[in-house]
């Protein structure tokens, strides 16, 4: 069964570079291996989402400048529509660089978010949830967010969120969500630790919440309930859009298996992911 996902938030142009060890001040080095691709958490996850046959559309800021075709035909390559809301802008899109470390898998990141891409809720385009199966929110259109996350929770569209880190105004979304999926790094205000995140979400109303470690475990809570579950072991190549993708898979199997299963399902894809460089090798990978 092919489902609709509605993704909302950030579209970045990455520039990815594999090198052996990560350079030390003032040293140059030569990339192994170059990769340019669309980025973004909303954005990597819509084309998770589209690997199972899925139709993803990414609500985003785009634009018109002349490196925005490299993002248009990079997703055009993985069946991902695009929705931009602000069609008129001229400027950069934001722009990553992302130096992937192959002798240990991690990468490092320098970026700018879409605070300087920033869209209202005049720009929703009309129906855009119209036969739309799942909603996820990246957090990096927050007031947009929050309008959609209200219309969806009343027409029982599900609700996932992307805890990437905590930003502002998140509060106004949360109480519409369904999911909250969170890194070890999403520390909402007065929260310190795991359980402090599990009880500041429940307080909104979310029963369902994951926090992801990386290679550990996921911690869980479903309805009170806290456990577990295990993440494969691997060797990483490039940890880069890991979570990312790790929501797009999430979003389809939660339309068809428990909280558990999903989040399971979700971990090995990622997993996956993590054993090839860059965000969109693993997908042709059988």
């Amino acid at each position: 069964m092919k489902y609709r996902g509605l993704f909302v938030g950030l579209t970045t142009l990455d520039f990815v570079y594999a090198i052996e060890h990560y350079p030390q001040a003032n040293q140059k080095v030569v990339a192994q291996k170059y990769l340019t691709t669309a980025g973004g958490p909303a954005t990597n996850a819509a084309v998770a989402f589209s690997y199972f046959g899925n139709q993803g559309r990414l609500l985003t800021v785009l634009g018109q400048h002349p490196i925005t075709q490299l993002i248009r035909a990079d997703l055009k390559e993985y069946s991902v529509e695009i929705v931009d809301m602000l069609p008129e802008k001229t400027d950069s899109p934001p722009v990553s660089s992302i130096i992937a470390t192959t002798a240990t898998g991690e990468r490092a990141v320098i970026s700018i978010n879409a605070i300087k891409s920033q869209s209202n809720k005049s720009q929703i385009p009309e129906a855009i949830l119209s036969d739309i199966d799942i909603i996820l929110i990246d957090g990096h259109q927050m007031e947009v967010s929050w309008v959609l996350a209200e219309v969806a929770k009343s027409r029982q569209i599900p609700v996932v969120i992307d805890g990437g880190s905590w930003k502002s105004n998140f509060d106004r979304v949360l109480p519409f969500v369904d999911y909250a999926i969170c890194s070890a790094n999403f520390y909402p205000p007065q929260c310190q630790n795991s359980q402090d995140v599990f009880e500041f979400l429940q307080e909104m109303g979310i029963s369902r919440i994951a926090i992801t470690q990386g290679e550990g475990e996921i911690l869980y809570c479903d309805r009170g309930k806290i456990a577990n579950i295990p993440v494969p072991a691997i060797e990483a190549v490039d940890t880069m859009g890991a979570g990312d993708i790790f929501h797009g898979a999430f979003c389809h199997y939660i339309l068809q298996e428990d909280f558990a299963t999903a989040l399971d399902r979700a971990a090995q894809i990622a997993s996956k992911s993590c054993q090839f460089l860059g965000t969109r090798a693993w997908y042709y990978s059988s």
